[in-house]
């Protein structure tokens, strides 16, 4: 017998210490743009990504679609575009907030060792089309589940990620030589952390403070 047919029915029991750890992860989670240039181990990322296909999904469709980037004039295009996005969204603010707008680091693209784009399926045959027939937007969500497992998978190895934004969707894919129907989720530069911090990049940047939770909670 396997291994999983063994344990498909047995989960384990997860103790008060790895709860408590568990919260440390997900608090200590940080979305990094300054990167050391030394690569990571052989193997790991493929690891990531196989942890980050466990994921939740739409009639489990696993829609996520992943794209290493390794290849100079493909990083170049992805940094042309942040560039004349970053320019684009600098010119949306006036006065003191966009002087501090331009003092942001928002991407660590000039140094991370690993560069991967997530793109979700948007024509997959897989899952028959359960769950989605009302909300086909739960394709793209999957896909967002898939980069979050990835994320915490990564801090548990102490590996950072940065999810770079400000792209121009369209311009990446064509880059990137990917199907039309997939489309881009997240842009994700990955690699060891110059520093870690418990509070976010752009809170101790004075841009926007964490809200308690309760901000966001309503009762019906």
């Amino acid at each position: 017998m396997s291994r999983t047919s063994e344990t498909s029915t047995n989960p384990p029991a997860f103790t008060p210490d790895f709860v408590a750890a568990f919260r440390d992860l997900i608090l200590w989670r940080r979305d990094v743009r300054r990167f050391r240039t030394d690569p990571l181990p052989e193997g790991l990322i493929e690891n990531l990504i196989e942890l980050a296909c466990h994921a939740p999904s739409v009639g489990n469709c696993q829609p996520w679609r992943f794209v290493l980037v390794d290849k100079d004039e493909r990083r170049q295009a992805v940094r042309a575009s942040f560039e004349r996005a970053n320019r684009a969204a600098l010119d949306g603010y006036d006065g003191e907030i966009r002087t501090l707008y331009a003092r942001l680091k928002l991407a660590g693209l000039d140094a991370a060792p690993v560069q991967l784009a997530v793109f979700a399926d948007e024509a997959t045959e897989r899952g028959a089309g359960l769950g989605r027939l009302t909300m086909p937007e739960t394709l793209r969500y999957s896909a967002v589940g898939a980069v979050h497992t990835l994320w915490l998978a990564a801090r548990a190895e102490g590996v950072g990620i940065g999810w770079v934004s400000i792209l121009e969707p369209d311009v990446v894919a064509r880059a990137l030589d990917v199907p039309e129907s997939w489309t881009l989720v997240a842009y994700l530069c990955i690699g060891w952390p110059v520093e870690e911090h418990l509070d976010p990049e752009l809170e101790r940047a004075g841009w926007q403070e964490r809200a308690a939770s309760t901000e966001f909670l309503l009762r019906r």
